[in-house]
């Protein structure tokens, strides 16, 4: 995944550029970059791995260091960035979020017009620079922004800072979010929209499916208008999106209230998951959704176990998943009277593999627990997402739903993946029951999808479910 931040500023900006990219740490763990350009020092960047280390560790001298009143920064999960590129548009700096499945074309065509790239491990170009090559195929950087955002397949939101601007591009489909906020000094542009309120920006307005705009500490400037076809991620609000934001007028939090108070309604309307002692949620973002739903059915909320993390790292972070599962497991910490003889249910935010779920439960069995329901806060994972780099799933057959459907069926129940996602289907309870007697739950259910979308809601037609539909 990945996260970007800018500033445009009549002050010194550095450490509102620090604080805002800082904001971003949970949506990448791999490299962390800061760019700014000053009118005597010109432009500045650092890259550094954040892989051992947090990013304000990194990066808090360098924030003392740079200067400037422009400057644009990112968390990735991939590519070294931001780059500084020197070309006929003259000196920038870009930084990309997104996703490109026809890079290997692209660049193709990029080198038969006799460019280079300079090269990454393993044979991989940077898709940052990539897209800086596409950019400048034309004539003016909106012009070369829109170009790429047309030739790409996937998605890919844009920040190039030059001397005298930041242009911000959102993904041509608005799968992400790209926000502006504004303060009597100037503009900030982000993914999340408390990172720029905690430095002091009061909300401006989202940018629309595709729009470029040109971003000075006075002024905010349309170059490309927004498109009218918009698909934001529906995972924003349930998984990778932090509480507090918000994302086309949806706040994260107050989604998931909503969503966990669904699926206590659709049990209490089944009659199932009776005398549960606690509701819990699977830390951290499973917490609101058991919220939400220990408020809907009147079940106590409570925390049968804790992460501990002043010193243990986020389990994705590790690049095995043999190490992932480890560092789960030495995060758990039991409170053994909220478990000791106790029928727990459990929320999670999803289900994708189900492996470190499978442990969480083989945990609370060992610590004595009487039952262990779960209950997932969005539909069966069925399809890998093209568009978004947020799966921790390097194939569709990770994902516990279509593997189980395989299991039951093969290849021909691919073809019913819609009735499998139903659990008032035959199928949609085969699937049920194989996952809970495979994972040891003493019952599962999953969010519909109009559960979802209900507790996102917007639009349903401006909302990205091809992980559960198959659908664009």
């Amino acid at each position: 995944m990945g996260g970007f931040f800018g500033i445009a500023s009549k002050k010194p900006c550095n450490y509102d550029l620090f604080y805002g990219v800082d904001y971003h740490s949970h949506l990448g763990t791999r490299r962390g970059g800061m760019a700014m350009y000053d009118r005597e020092l010109g432009f500045q960047r650092q890259i550094h791995n954040i892989e051992n280390s947090p990013f304000r560790t990194k990066f808090e001298k360098d924030a003392e260091e740079m200067r400037g009143n422009l400057g644009i920064a990112c968390i990735s999960d991939y590519e070294p960035q931001p780059l500084i590129i020197r070309s006929h548009l003259g000196n920038f700096a870009i930084t990309t979020v997104g996703k490109i499945n026809n890079e290997d074309a692209l660049a193709e065509l990029v080198l038969n017009k006799n460019h280079h790239f300079l090269e990454l491990g393993g044979g991989r170009i940077n898709t940052t620079e990539l897209v800086a090559s596409l950019i400048n195929e034309k004539n003016t950087i909106p012009e070369g922004i829109e170009y790429a955002q047309k030739m790409i397949d996937g998605s890919m939101s844009i920040m190039v800072m030059t001397s005298e601007c930041i242009y911000a591009a959102r993904d041509f489909y608005g799968r992400l979010p790209v926000l502006l906020g504004r303060n009597d000094d100037g503009y900030a542009i982000s993914f999340e929209s408390f990172a720029y309120q905690k430095a002091g920006y009061e909300d401006f307005r989202d940018l629309g499916p595709g729009e470029i705009v040109r971003v000075t500490p006075e002024s905010v400037e349309v170059m490309a208008p927004p498109k009218e076809k918009m698909r934001i991620c529906a995972f924003l609000w349930t998984y990778y999106g932090y509480p507090n934001s918000h994302y086309e007028g949806s706040t994260v939090e107050t989604m998931r209230y909503k969503c966990g108070g669904i699926l206590a309604e659709h049990d209490m309307a089944e009659g199932v998951a009776q005398n549960i002692d606690y509701v819990a949620g699977v830390p951290d973002s499973g917490t609101p959704h058991a919220i939400g739903y220990a408020n809907r059915s009147g079940i106590p909320f409570a925390r049968p176990f804790i992460k501990y993390t002043p010193t243990w790292s986020r389990s994705f972070m590790p690049v095995s998943q043999t190490q992932r599962n480890l560092v789960a497991r030495k995060k758990q910490v039991p409170i053994q009277e909220l478990i000791q003889g106790k029928k727990l249910l459990f929320v999670d935010d999803s289900i994708v593999r189900g492996t470190q779920l499978r442990e969480t439960v083989e945990f609370l069995y060992s610590n004595g627990a009487k039952e262990v329901h779960i209950r997932s806060a969005c539909p069966p994972l069925t399809h890998g997402c093209k568009y978004l780099n947020f799966s921790r799933s390097k194939s569709e057959m990770e994902l516990i739903a279509r593997r189980i459907v395989l299991e039951l069926e093969g290849e021909k129940g691919l073809n019913y993946l819609d009735e499998y996602s139903d659990i008032q289907t035959a199928r949609g309870r085969a699937m049920i029951e194989a996952i809970e007697k495979e994972m040891h739950f003493s019952s599962l259910r999953f969010q519909t999808l109009q559960g979802e979308l209900d507790s996102i809601g917007i639009d349903p037609n401006n909302v990205c479910t091809y992980c559960w539909t198959g659908k664009e």
